[in-house]
């Protein structure tokens, strides 16, 4: 067969591709070349594997008995807030209203990815299916998103309360909360759906090997079989509105806050403000510290030990977080849970 004859079975991206090869390629070459660009055109991988935490050995038994005893703490200690706000009628206001759905959110957040993870650290078979992988980043991306723009949220009515304490009945009334709660939400999983398509919609047709506990943007990403450098921009700038804007908002909404405090007259005035913020604060501080060093660049950046190091921060430690310092630091929540004990009335059917 000739090599006009050859070319005229080709497809248009297989006729392109000998042009900008060296001249000292068979016909055989050239026909084997177009079979691999044509296997580019879809993905061949079914499955991924979680290489996760693999090279540790014999640690990983201990690792796992570490992360377990952290999920059931966070689940337990999520439980208690959500239990607690919806049986103590003082704690029925706009600020524990928005803690709670945090507590709700951090929970299903942890459920997506650290029982995969747990079952990872005790098989040998680590595979996930590619609609699984698929689903868990859909999930673990709009859970992570809502998070964030809950915090924004969080951080004004922080603001509402102590810069507008006589209209603060006004801008946070039960409707208004339950619209930013439900927007909160929505603007997370378009985020998720949006990136989560970009990622998949790339072929996947060689290495199935994800240097991670979960599939995360960046270990899936890199594993593509085509060039990905617009859907990596895209992500990328999904990322910094995901994170930037609702993080300026709360530093915006902490600068009136601050300006407001310092005019209080007596000491106890402005610790008692202060002491409402604190809490709030630190999360935001941790989430947003953590998250932005992970996802405020491109993706070939990814280092996998010490991204793994970080993520474990922000899937385990700050949803772990939320629920400690929310307890620990606040007398409110404090005495809701000795009246709710003192009761009687703290068990699972109260829910």
């Amino acid at each position: 067969m000739t090599l006009i004859a050859i070319l005229s079975h080709m497809s248009p991206v297989q006729k392109v591709v000998p042009q900008y090869l060296p001249g000292n390629l068979s016909c055989a070459d050239l026909v084997n070349l177009g079979d691999r660009v044509n296997q580019a055109n879809f993905s061949s991988v079914t499955e991924f594997v979680l290489l996760g935490f693999s090279n540790l050995g014999e640690i990983q038994l201990i690792l796992f008995a570490v992360f377990l005893c952290l999920y059931l703490i966070i689940l337990s200690g999520n439980l208690t807030i959500i239990t607690v706000i919806r049986l103590d009628r003082s704690l029925h206001v706009p600020m524990y209203f928005f803690l709670g759905i945090l507590s709700i959110s951090e929970t299903c957040y942890t459920f997506v990815i650290l029982p995969k993870m747990l079952l990872n650290l005790l098989s040998l078979l680590r595979t996930i299916s590619f609609i699984n992988c698929a689903i868990q980043m859909f999930f673990f991306l709009g859970f992570a998103v809502t998070n964030c723009m809950l915090l924004g949220v969080m951080g004004y009515d922080r603001y509402a309360a102590i810069c507008h304490p006589l209209r603060y009945p006004i801008l946070m009334r039960w409707q208004v909360c339950g619209q930013l709660a439900a927007t909160c939400a929505v603007i997370g999983f378009l985020f998720s759906l949006t990136g989560s398509f970009l990622v998949f919609e790339l072929p996947f047709c060689g290495p199935n090997k994800i240097n991670h506990y979960f599939c995360d943007i960046s270990p899936v990403i890199q594993l593509a079989c085509t060039e990905t450098y617009i859907n990596e921009l895209v992500i990328f700038a999904g990322g910094v509105l995901a994170l930037m804007v609702p993080l300026t908002f709360i530093c915006i909404s902490y600068g009136f806050i601050v300006r407001t405090i310092l005019k209080i007259p007596s000491t106890d005035g402005k610790r008692k403000a202060f002491s409402t913020c604190a809490s709030h604060l630190t999360v935001v501080i941790v989430h947003y510290g953590c998250a932005s060093s992970v996802y405020l660049r491109p993706s070939t950046k990814f280092s996998s030990n010490k991204d793994r190091l970080v993520t474990v921060t922000y899937t385990v430690v700050t949803p772990l977080l939320n629920p400690m310092v929310y307890s620990l630091r606040n007398k409110d929540v404090q005495m809701a849970i000795r009246k709710v004990i003192a009761r009687g009335r703290f068990y699972p059917k109260a829910l």
